[in-house]
């Protein structure tokens, strides 16, 4: 699975791309959730729940914590955006 990284979560995690195994579990089931990546990546690297919101979208599509992704699937996470 890949998972591509923008701003802030580019500079918490310290690269743009973030590649997991195919055997990484995220929790004892094998379906994975949106939820469980967030929760996974998490504990991995704390200073993503600080962030005041975090979007994913799973192959090119926003995506909600109920849905279900599988190793093949690109995965992006996207920090909150500010302007001006």
């Amino acid at each position: 699975m890949t998972i591509l990284l923008f701003g802030i979560t580019k500079d918490i995690i310290g690269t743009s791309a973030l590649s997991m195994p195919s055997s990484s579990e995220f929790g004892v089931k094998k379906t994975k959730t949106v939820k469980e990546l967030k929760e996974y990546l998490g504990k991995m690297y704390p200073e993503l729940k600080k962030l005041s919101s975090l979007a994913v979208a799973v192959n090119n599509s926003y995506a909600n914590d109920d849905t279900i992704i599988d190793n093949f699937d690109e995965i992006a996470l996207i920090p909150p955006v500010s302007g001006g």
